[in-house]
């Protein structure tokens, strides 16, 4: 087939295999035209795709056995094509080998290795960007003069020979470089694509993926999702190759590495890593070299920068380790940048939840083996609502390094972005407004009505903030029976109808399953729920006119603003290590227009203490705060109340947390802790790293470690006294609202 296209396209030009060519020997003006024959799929349902019953018969649409080729060709003759890529004269070869090859490395593996890669992409155009995928990875990084200069830069640090730190490094690149293919491609999405599609439909950000589209041709990019579920990485697979993207590669740990799904999933990009590696110098400078060519060859990376799934519904704290590699190879790299890509990917229902909030109370976690994918793939039969993919504002990493400033606070800069743009893309559900509808102060059920009164003033807010909100008519009339119905079914809700109105409420010991629904969109009542809280201190005097202000642009003329936003800073910093914040002037920005909303003409500077009172007062139903954030406040009082009980005695925090475990699960039962989902291991290392952020952990003296655990106990003991009057504020406007309606 090769000799009769290059008669037709090139006559009289010899055609050759690299075998037959002494490269060294041939004339530098001689030009070399790397070809190869492109063999395609039948067409199935409209697409080119190789089947799982190919795999079955042992045969592969696109490498078929040569005994096979004339008959597949002759019966179908538009499954065979012969791509040329791209020409380049013996010299100018050799110019690219002396500037990118480490001295020795062979001449003629380097032109065989570029003859593949020209004619791969010559192929992609034929077979779609979708199955673009990188080959003869190892060989490229391993013979590049970067990556021996960096090895041997590493073999001097650690005393070692030049060539054993290469031969290591080169040894580690081969336990996790993704050997791509297109058939296990193929395969990989078929099979794999029934752990999500029977439970779930699958929609998607179409505007920002044509956008997308248009930045990779020109930057690599960096898919940062969410992670709530095993099949995430699946799922947004399937919306990328639906629209024509290249596949991803995807970093996940090595416990995810067990047989059969281990190789199959590098096979079909992913790159299992260690969980930790910072101790290995040599497997660090394996994994930053791969990073860098990925980025320097515009393919396509994901990894979840929280490290691991969500236990609570919210992101977790960002980890910096992958993030800080891939900006290195940007940095390393003039003429290269990375797109960073924050993706949100969220469930109407989601069956792990409940595994995950055992382990977070205290539980042991299920090994991931081919027994559990088992079970965990029967668990996939049935429909479970909508899973939706959304994207941030997609954002140059060299970019935003820059505006970050210098050292590792500019990362946790980057990375507080990543998860501020995730929020804001988050798609709040029916099911989440439930679940914040059905966790009240209160453990009672509630009837239809009253719920649907819950969350009427929320969708009136989405609406007002224009955030991305559900279909209204999920959370009214039959829409909402429909789904506490789905909740019910799932058995995060129980119901009894054997009175006069059918009522719903939180199933026993499920309080934390409706808390990680509620939680995936808390997110966007925060802002509002810290000014519902500032107000609140406003007119009880806990401000004091006069104040200092929060930065040297404020006036302190300006009566309570300043307090007031004071006052803001200090709530947010209790609630740091739960939520992510703008910087501060952004913050304060935030919290002015979410005031704009509260009491319109604010600004004019005419609001004092009866003012703010009378506003809250007139809020009906409109008060987030204690549903948001008395959770958080909740568990914050259990480990300042253990810290404070521990005195002297030094204990380890694991220790303390299954202390405090114990003491969340008394004072629940108690009835002194309102929330029962604030019972979790994942609430109070939140609130222990808070605690050693503010000197109330351990510190060089003893009374000031004693001070700091009294003074965060009072200031957590003040906020939930404030939700507390809140809570009678709202029980004042539902008597009100419903004396009006009995009038009526």
């Amino acid at each position: 087939m090769v000799v009769e296209w290059a008669t037709r396209e090139h006559p009289g030009v010899e055609v050759r295999t690299l075998d037959e060519i002494d490269i060294a020997g041939l004339d530098p003006a001689t030009v070399l035209i790397p070809a190869r024959v492109v063999w395609l799929p039948p067409v199935r349902r409209g697409q080119r795709k190789v089947a799982l019953a190919d795999a079955i018969v042992l045969s592969n649409p696109r490498r078929p056995p040569a005994f096979r080729q004339q008959a597949i060709r002759r019966m179908g003759p538009d499954r065979a094509r012969v791509v040329q890529g791209v020409a380049a004269s013996v010299a100018e070869l050799g110019d690219r080998y002396e500037e990118q090859q480490a001295e020795g490395e062979s001449f003629a593996a380097f032109v065989g290795m570029r003859a593949a890669l020209s004619a791969e992409r010559a192929e992609l155009e034929v077979v779609g960007t979708r199955y673009k995928v990188p080959r003869l990875v190892a060989e490229q990084i391993s013979s590049s003069a970067r990556f021996q200069a960096a090895a041997a830069e590493l073999a001097t640090a650690l005393g070692r020979t030049a060539s054993s730190v290469t031969q290591e490094a080169t040894d580690k690149l081969g336990t996790f470089v993704a050997t791509q293919s297109r058939l296990v491609q193929d395969l990989f999405t078929s099979t794999f694509r029934g752990l999500y599609e029977r439970a779930w439909s699958v929609s998607a950000d179409l505007d920002t993926l044509s956008e997308l589209r248009a930045l990779n041709k020109q930057s690599s990019l960096v898919f940062l999702p969410s992670h709530r579920s095993y099949v995430d990485s699946l799922i947004l697979a399937s919306v990328l190759d639906q629209h024509d993207f290249p596949p991803n590669l995807v970093l996940g740990g090595e416990n995810l590495a067990f047989w059969p799904m281990g190789p199959i999933a590098r096979r079909a990009g992913t790159i299992f890593i260690r969980r930790k590696f910072g101790s290995d110098p040599v497997y660090k400078l394996a994994m930053r070299s791969y990073l860098s060519f990925i980025v320097e060859k515009r393919f396509n990376l994901e990894w979840y920068i929280e490290g691991g799934r969500s236990r609570t519904g919210k992101l977790r704290p960002p980890m910096l380790g992958l993030l800080a590699y891939v900006a290195d190879a940007v940095e390393a790299l003039d003429d290269h940048d990375a797109m960073i890509v924050p993706t949100s990917i969220v469930y109407d229902q989601l069956p792990e939840i409940a595994a995950m909030a055992r382990e977070s109370a205290g539980g042991t976690k299920t090994p991931e083996d081919l027994k559990w994918l088992l079970k965990y793939a029967r668990g996939q039969r049935t429909y479970r609502g909508e899973a939706r993919v959304r994207f941030g504002e997609p954002f140059s990493l060299r970019q935003a390094l820059a505006e970050a400033g210098t050292g590792r606070v500019r990362l946790e800069k980057v990375s507080f972005k990543v998860m501020d743009e995730i929020n804001a893309a988050t798609p709040i559900s029916a099911t989440s407004l439930a679940g914040f509808a059905l966790l009240g102060a209160e453990d009672r059920a509630y009837t239809a009505h009253e719920i649907e009164v819950i969350l009427a003033p929320l969708l009136d807010y989405i609406s007002a903030r224009s955030l991305p909100g559900p279909d209204p008519a999920l959370c009214r009339g039959l829409g909402l029976l429909d789904t506490l119905r789905e909740l019910t079914d799932a058995e995060v809700l129980q119901t009894f109808d054997g009175g006069s109105e059918q009522i719903w409420s939180i199933a026993p010991g499920n309080h934390a399953v409706a808390a990680y629904y509620r939680n995936g969109a808390l997110h966007h009542f925060v802002l509002r729920s810290i000014v519902e809280l500032g107000m609140l201190a406003v007119s009880d005097g806990d401000v004091v006119e006069g104040s200092p202000a929060p930065d040297a642009q404020a006036d302190p003329s300006e009566g309570l603003l300043a307090p007031a936003q004071q006052e803001a800073l200090r709530i947010r910093d209790l609630l740091k290590f739960e939520f992510f914040f703008p910087a501060k002037q952004e913050f304060l920005h935030r919290l002015g227009a979410e005031m704009d909303l509260v009491a319109p003409g604010w600004r004019a500077g005419t609001l004092d203490k009866d003012g703010v009172h009378s506003v809250l007062l007139a809020k009906a139903g409109q008060l987030f705060a204690r549903r948001t954030l008395q959770t958080f406040f909740d568990a914050q009082l259990v480990v300042a109340q253990r810290l404070v009980a521990l005195g002297a005695e030094e204990k380890d925090k694991e220790t303390v947390l299954a202390d405090c475990l114990g003491l969340g699960r008394q004072l629940s039962l108690q009835g002194v802790v309102p929330s029962k989902d604030s019972v979790s291991r994942e609430l109070y290392d939140a609130a222990y790293q808070l605690a050693d952020n503010r000197g109330a952990v351990g510190g060089p003296s003893f009374d000031d470690v004693m001070t700091a655990r009294r003074t965060w106990l009072a200031e957590v003991e003040t906020m939930r006294a404030r939700l507390e009057r809140l809570a009678a504020i709202e029980a004042q406007q539902a008597a009100e609202t419903e004396e009006k309606e009995t009038e009526q």
